[in-house]
């Protein structure tokens, strides 16, 4: 099976934005509200944050549920990670994504300030000032033959 790059679950809206400005630890998606993307994925059967039973089934609950499915490594932007920019103002941040990280795969972030890679729960994050194609051949390296995922926004 050949080795994929997926672009998966990537939520744009209908003005081309993946996040807004205004981007803060409180509001990830900065001035948008993060409902207006991905409003389908929480009414599905697989969402991982249900607290009721129920929710649609179909296309839409089986790309929910297919979100981990053969991927082997992610590949992100710094913006999704969080909303520091330019050095590392706070090296305890962590992502938004608390201990237990939805990826459960080595991450590779792009970003032009380095810092040390780090592990929580099952997942690597590490930190890498790259071009895309270099980038890919590091997360496809470590995907171990599974796809790599292309998470993130557009700006």
């Amino acid at each position: 099976m050949t080795q994929l790059l997926r672009v998966q679950n990537f939520a744009v809206s209908r003005d081309g934005f993946g996040a807004r400005e205004g981007q803060t630890f409180e509001r990830p998606f900065g001035h948008a509200n993060p409902m207006d993307f991905f409003w389908w994925a929480g009414d599905t059967a697989s969402w991982p944050n249900r607290t009721e039973p129920g929710g649609s089934r179909g296309l839409d609950d089986y790309f929910t549920r297919d979100f981990t499915n053969h991927i082997g490594a992610e590949i992100m932007g710094r913006n999704k990670f969080g909303p520091q920019r330019g050095p590392w103002q706070d090296p305890d941040w962590q992502g938004w994504w608390g201990d237990t990280p939805p990826f459960h795969t080595p991450v590779f972030v792009l970003t032009h300030h380095l810092r040390p890679s780090f592990t929580l729960d099952d997942t690597t994050f590490h930190f890498i000032d790259a071009g895309p194609a270099d980038a890919l051949e590091q997360a496809k390296a470590a995907a171990d033959g599974k796809d790599v995922r292309l998470g993130g926004g557009v700006h």
